[in-house]
């Protein structure tokens, strides 16, 4: 690679290299922090994310190949990549108090996360399926290790472990695929497998390739039958890691399924089927089974394989409007996933976790503002208009029946209205039932800059969903 081209593949790459130098400095840093000035971490972790958001909004107005097509500087990435900033920028704000009570206030926290999100950051601009590799392991051993940072937790070590061998599992099947791919078309570069793939439609081969790809990759968005892992996961990592893996490494998951099967693989229409079907079992089981539940953060978790089934039907019905639909849901879903758990968070003070459903009885007697954006925020996700989350659900369900599939826009309207029951039923305890002690929410500057942005995207987004939804279209593989 010529020195010419060193620096523009640098100069498009510029927000992962200032997180990752960031991160490194941060490291640093910890180790001269005195105990006791946690908030310089958390601050300085928000500055170096603010200073690679404005890298990339910097160039987000032109395309940027890269390193020999591996990589990709364009709208696409840029859209994506705001939305692993404002996740990540959250969910340090939520860990300034969390991290503090639950003991695990150190730089290794914070430096995790940056990795985490450089991973993330790469998984959005890569354009071959071996720097799409690199940038989902840095993502996912980052928050391999995140998940078990309460280590002296029992449940907590246990979900590290399922995650690991679950993990290395579905990466072993993700590079299967790859490796099947390579020896089809003899490239892993996503613009070279295209043209190979279309002299040759309809190769079985190709397809079964396919399955093992989307096999790896749903195992990262929670998508049935690779599930298993997301409810203990999440009820056993940090409640603000938690929250962070609900909408991150989910938004980056499906970032690269559209980049990869909206384009390349395309001309494997079975593939279709497979998502099709992958999706409508997906909201089953989540829908039905958080039906059951007793603690929040699974109920949760499930709530979140539903979502990602939702969203994989805006895949299903593909094209610029399929694309930008499931661009918009991402969105939104970050916005009011994290809104919920952040009133969880908050409910973390003393010996009181917040975690348990019956907990949450007869809050709004007590606390009728904070009582409010709860609803808001389970409104949202049931998708109840005029919240964000109607319209989030609306378009993709329009994306769908304006290629033809109706069916799958039915059975997603009636599994949808299953979901809102376990939604509506959180909203009856807080309302409707007398409270059992007195509630003490831990409302830090922190917890409530993020309740109001959190709050400000559900309610704005449902207020002007078409803006965002031309946002996301402009958005499309560089607009």
């Amino acid at each position: 690679m010529s020195a010419v081209a060193l620096l523009q593949s640098a100069l498009a790459s510029l927000p992962e290299i200032v997180v990752v130098i960031g991160a490194c400095a941060l490291l640093i840093l910890g180790q001269i922090v005195p105990q006791g000035r946690g908030h310089l971490l958390v601050w300085g972790s928000v500055a170096i994310v603010l200073a690679a958001a404005l890298a990339t909004f910097m160039l987000a107005n032109e395309v940027r190949p890269a390193y020999a097509g591996m990589f990709i500087g364009d709208r696409f990435a840029a859209f994506f990549k705001a939305l692993f900033y404002l996740a990540t920028i959250l969910t340090f704000l939520l860990s300034r108090k969390y991290a503090e009570i639950e003991e695990i206030e150190s730089s290794e926290y914070y430096v995790l996360l940056l990795f985490a999100l450089s991973g993330m950051m790469i998984m959005a601009s890569a354009t071959d399926l071996l720097s799409i590799y690199v940038g989902l392991e840095l993502m996912a051993l980052c928050t391999y290790v995140l998940t078990g940072f309460l280590r002296w937790q029992r449940r907590s070590n246990e979900a590290a472990l399922k995650y690991v061998i679950l993990g290395g599992a579905a990466t072993a099947i993700f590079l299967y695929g790859v490796s099947l791919v390579y020896g089809l078309t003899g490239t892993t570069r996503l613009d070279q497998i295209a043209a190979a793939a279309a002299g040759n439609p309809g190769d079985p081969g190709l397809l079964l390739a396919v399955v093992f790809i989307v096999a790896g990759l749903a195992f990262k968005v929670g998508a049935v039958p690779f599930h298993m892992w997301l409810p203990d996961v999440y009820e056993g990592a940090p409640t603000t890691i938690t929250a962070f893996m609900s909408v991150g490494p989910k938004a980056a998951g499906f970032a690269v399924i559209l980049r990869v099967f909206l384009n390349p693989l395309v001309v494997a229409s079975d593939a279709w089927i497979i998502i099709g079907v992958v999706a409508i079992v997906t909201m089953a089981l989540g829908s039905f089974v958080a039906l059951v539940q007793d603690n929040f953060k699974r109920l949760l978790a499930y709530s979140s394989i539903a979502h990602a089934g939702f969203a994989m039907l805006g895949v299903v019905a593909g094209g610029a409007d399929g694309i930008a639909s499931v661009m918009l849901y991402l969105l939104i879903y970050t916005f009011m996933n994290l809104g919920i758990f952040s009133t969880i968070i908050m409910m973390r003070n003393g010996t009181f976790s917040g975690e348990i459903i019956e907990d949450y009885k007869g809050f709004a007697k007590l606390h009728p503002g904070l009582a409010l954006l709860m609803l808001i925020y389970l409104f949202s996700l049931a998708g109840i208009p005029p919240t964000a989350g109607f319209f989030a659900k609306f378009y993709i369900l329009v994306a769908l029946v304006e290629r033809g599939f109706v069916t799958l826009a039915v059975i997603a309207v009636l599994l949808s209205a299953v979901a809102a029951y376990f939604y509506i039923r959180i909203v009856m305890l807080i309302y409707m039932r007398e409270p059992e002690g007195p509630f003490h929410p831990a409302l830090t500057p922190s917890v409530r800059a993020t309740l109001a942005v959190t709050a400000a995207g559900t309610i704005g987004i449902g207020l002007f969903p078409a803006w965002f939804l031309k946002l996301a279209q402009n958005s499309v593989f560089g607009g």
